[in-house]
């Protein structure tokens, strides 16, 4: 993937000029020792990220962790202190009035929290509002409307008034709202945090479908690291205005590197982080025994085509009968399972059959590895690296 955001030593301070204080977070001053100093008060502290087109990059913390600041600077809803914010390369920060109001109506959309819509007009002109704004053709934006309102499913809805939806429903609208302008880019800062448990489960669920069509680049804010694992494609944790931890899920949980990122990985399903990816063993290249591909594992070996796709799995026993010139038909058993790399290990517990192998597949449906029941017990089990810094992080 290309890298569709990247924020470059970003800096948010509150209360006056704000060199003062980024002279001082420069030269390694804390949150508390600049408020006390200066009287200024820190919102974000060099934030660099790089977020790639087509992810779902979470950003976390705990309440005043800076990371509602940094979304509202991403569209300069707050006007960052320093540093830069490029959208495909292009300064954001830099932006005059008109280019950033082009700019949030074409390119970035927001959805809220609080559903924001508004309460004297339908679903449907919700929806249209973005499009009203840019001047669309009234046909064209009904249109437009409605087959999102298709996708998030409440084509039916499009006439009532936002009182008459439930929670998730409206929540549904605001997430249409922000897809009818066809933005590259969405913030959703806490968009599911006022939502039912049950509610909030089925959204999560809808954005990942939604996701898997629309590939649009989404920086979500949340302070859930459950919500963060299940959504993020990487998870970027924020202390005191400044991100302490910041990798793809598994690698955080697997080495949190500090007390405070610890407390968040501390009671995490594992089997519902990690991938089969990070369990298996990796496939060795093919041997031509008797004529035929095969790649051997512990438990015998698979026959594959030229392409790499598994044609069947060959018993060790059988493996000499092979290279003695039998013919691979009647050696060959269909009875294996195959599970791509991706997977979560939740999803390989199911597969086990006792004697059976299982091949892990790449995204071509080629075998790149097999996967053991003892290998994934392993992986749930093993213990994080312990934290390379004790030092305390203020909140």
């Amino acid at each position: 993937m290309s890298e569709r955001l990247k924020i470059d030593n970003l800096y948010k301070i509150y209360g006056g000029s704000p060199e003062p204080a980024i002279s001082r977070l420069r030269n390694g001053a804390t949150k508390d020792r600049v408020l006390a100093e200066t009287g200024l008060v820190v919102g974000l502290n060099n934030v660099s990220l790089s977020i790639e087109s087509g992810s779902i990059y979470m950003i976390m913390g705990l309440s005043g962790s800076g990371k509602s600041t940094l979304a509202r600077c991403v569209n300069r809803l707050n006007e960052p202190s320093a540093g830069k914010i490029l959208l495909d390369g292009r300064d954001l920060v830099a932006l005059d009035e008109q280019a950033l109001r082009e700019v949030r109506r074409t390119r970035v959309s927001m959805v809220f929290q609080h559903f924001a819509l508004l309460p004297n007009r339908t679903v449907r002109e919700n929806v249209e509002f973005g499009l009203k704004l840019r001047r669309i053709a009234p046909a064209v934006r009904r249109r437009k409307a409605e087959e999102i309102l298709a996708v998030v499913g409440l084509a039916a809805w499009g006439e009532r008034m936002p009182h008459e939806l439930s929670g998730g429903m409206r929540q549904r609208v605001g997430l249409a709202r922000a897809l009818a302008t066809d933005a590259d880019v969405l913030i959703m800062d806490e968009a599911f945090s006022a939502l039912d448990p049950l509610i909030r489960a089925e959204m999560q669920d809808e954005l990942l479908r939604l996701q898997r069509t629309l590939q649009k680049t989404i920086l979500f804010i949340t302070h859930d690291f459950q919500e963060a694992l299940k959504l993020g494609t990487r998870i970027a944790i924020m202390a005191d205005g400044e991100v302490v931890r910041e990798g793809e899920p598994q690698d955080i949980v697997l080495d949190p590197q500090s007390d405070y990122v610890a407390e968040f990985t501390r009671d995490v399903d594992r089997s519902r982080v990690f991938d089969v990816r990070s369990a298996m063993s990796a496939a060795a290249a093919a041997d031509l025994i008797g004529g035929h591909r095969v790649v051997l594992c512990a438990n015998g070996g698979f026959a594959i085509d030229g392409d790499g796709r598994v044609k069947g799995h060959i018993a060790r026993a059988r493996i000499d009968d092979l290279r003695a010139g039998a013919d691979i038909a009647p050696l060959m058993a269909s009875s294996f399972s195959a599970i791509s790399a991706d997977a979560k290990l939740l999803d390989v517990s199911r597969v086990f059959t006792a004697g059976q192998p299982v091949a892990v597949l790449d995204g071509d449906d080629c075998i790149i590895g097999t996967v053991s029941p003892e290998a994934v017990l392993r992986q749930l089990s093993s213990s994080p690296a312990a934290p390379k810094s004790k030092e305390k992080v203020h909140v």
